[in-house]
């Protein structure tokens, strides 16, 4: 039998034996083996900045086309908003298969509705050619798109996660942020360039084929990563720690984890609430400072600058992240404390850069707005979902966590709108979202630095290894844990083969 060790347990003083584990970075795997499930299970996060991205001026062209039919129905909200409802569905469906079945074949088949109702969305058609059987064909394609976006996250996020675990300490945090949120930010601003070349290329007098190749060409890059997706191993971290063989202690994980899943909720609801709500509204903003007779791909490669801040925000923030006396937690505090300022700022300056003259003033102080959120929130709180669980139940855990976040853009994005039309003056109407914004901002940075835990290198397995002493500890048989658990020795390493009823013997 192995050499035991005595493990951290955060409950009563009470000490559970833990076996000695191999770390994750102890696999015997090349660096290239480490380092591409990483990109296969992460990147395609990009699809979810981009189509939901181009959204934004998709909407601006319908806009144009069709006029009052379009703008005064509840399309014009719909079309923007109801793929965040699809991605919540998505996120908690995805967050308990990726548990309980498979991290890789839940990924691989939310890659597949992604592809599939992002087609179905650009050729978006109604009985008759009736523009109300188009939006509504268009509003129930996002709906079910943003369910393939939503397994994206508690899947690909969570596995990209896991995968970090074998690579080498001190780089772990930036090699998650680069292939989760910078692919995310990556995918805004192409979702921002391609309006603005393809309205162009086809010119303003055929807006009707611009908007569908917009959204076409949102199949792209998750077609390109199906082979790496079926490829994908499930990460080494899952092979250990799964309850797919046994029952889930839902209330023993409950009573642990609640407090921290709430911090974890509300950050991400308060982030998201702002950061999808100005994204999406960004064109129209524009808009409004252009004037009606300004060329629309002028105003789309102002959107296209603005959209482009959030890429040195998130590369940044991705290596601060890896800083050892800043971390995650530290990193989220400072970037969305410095966005709150900034926006106050921006709200009381609002009267003199709401102004055609000043709109280059504007893009940058809006820029860097922005950027501070990627800088924070927007790379770590994924992270924070991700390493602040045990692998067993990390994929409902940050499911939930991520649902938070899409309601909260989902509400932002009715929100936003209510607050500018009962203004009292058309400055205020630019105003107060910001001030808003703002002030939520300052809130979700004190709740970081006050309630959420640090997160080290090797957090995920060390939060492992506690969880696992806490359910011993109240009477749990975790030997049926892991992928192999009723059929060959303990990944733990302990050596100890599992009987009938999960003892050693």
């Amino acid at each position: 039998m192995s050499k035991e060790i005595e493990s951290d347990n955060p409950t009563n003083g009470v000490e559970i034996s833990q076996p000695r584990r191999q770390s994750l970075a102890d696999t015997g795997k090349g660096r290239w083996e480490r380092l591409w499930p990483v990109i296969a299970c992460g990147a395609g996060l990009f699809s979810d900045g981009y189509l939901n991205g181009v959204i934004g001026s998709v909407n601006t062209m319908l806009g144009i086309i069709y006029g009052d039919a379009y703008n005064n129905s509840p399309a014009q909200k719909n079309v923007s908003s109801i793929t965040f409802a699809g991605t919540v569905v998505g996120m908690l469906f995805f967050g308990y298969t990726s548990d309980h079945f498979s991290r890789k074949w839940s990924l691989f088949i939310s890659t597949l509705i992604i592809i599939l109702f992002a087609a179905l969305g650009a050729g978006s058609y109604g009985a008759h050619d009736s523009v109300g059987g188009l939006l509504a064909a268009l509003t129930a394609y996002r709906f079910f798109l943003g369910i393939g976006i939503g397994g994206e996250y508690p899947a690909g996020s969570v596995g990209c996660a896991e995968s970090t675990g074998e690579l080498k300490a001190g780089t772990r945090n930036r090699w998650f942020i680069m292939f989760t949120n910078v692919q995310i930010d990556l995918g805004f601003v192409v979702a921002a360039l391609v309006p603005m070349i393809v309205v162009l290329a086809t010119t303003e007098n055929h807006l009707r084929a611009a908007w569908r190749i917009c959204l076409g060409l949102g199949v792209l890059p998750p077609l390109s990563l199906l082979y790496l997706r079926i490829k994908l191993q499930e990460p080494e971290a899952y092979k250990r720690e799964t309850m797919a063989n046994t029952k889930t202690p839902w209330l023993l994980c409950i009573k642990y984890y609640w407090f921290r899943l709430l911090i974890v909720c509300l950050i991400w609801f308060i982030y998201d609430f702002s950061a999808y709500s100005f994204g999406i509204y960004s064109s129209s903003i524009l808009a409004n400072l252009l004037g009606t007779n300004y060329p629309l791909w002028k105003s789309f490669g102002w959107n296209v600058l603005i959209n482009f801040f959030y890429m040195p925000g998130c590369l940044a923030g991705a290596f601060v992240s890896d800083i050892p006396k800043m971390g995650p937690k530290r990193t989220l505090a400072i970037g969305v404390i410095l966005q709150g300022i900034v926006g106050f700022i921006m709200a009381g300056c609002y009267g003199y850069l709401n102004h055609p003259k000043y709109v280059a003033g504007f893009v940058i102080v809006y820029g860097v707005f922005l950027a501070l959120g990627e800088f924070g929130p927007g790379n770590n709180i994924g992270l924070v979902a991700s390493k602040t669980s045990a692998t067993s139940i990390r994929g409902q855990y940050y499911g939930i966590a991520a649902a938070f976040g899409k309601i909260g853009a989902f509400v932002g994005s009715y929100v936003f709108p209510i607050i500018k039309k009962h203004a009292s003056n058309p400055t205020r109407a630019g105003q107060d979202p910001f001030f808003v914004g703002s002030a939520l901002a300052i809130f979700s940075g004190v709740l970081a630095l006050c309630f959420l835990p640090e997160i080290s290198q090797d957090t995920i397995d060390e939060e492992d290894i506690k969880f696992r002493a806490y359910l011993e500890s109240h009477g749990y048989d975790t030997s049926r844990m892991g992928v192999k658990a009723l059929l060959a020795p303990s990944l733990t390493g302990s050596g100890e083969r599992v009987g009938k009823e999960g003892e050693g013997v």
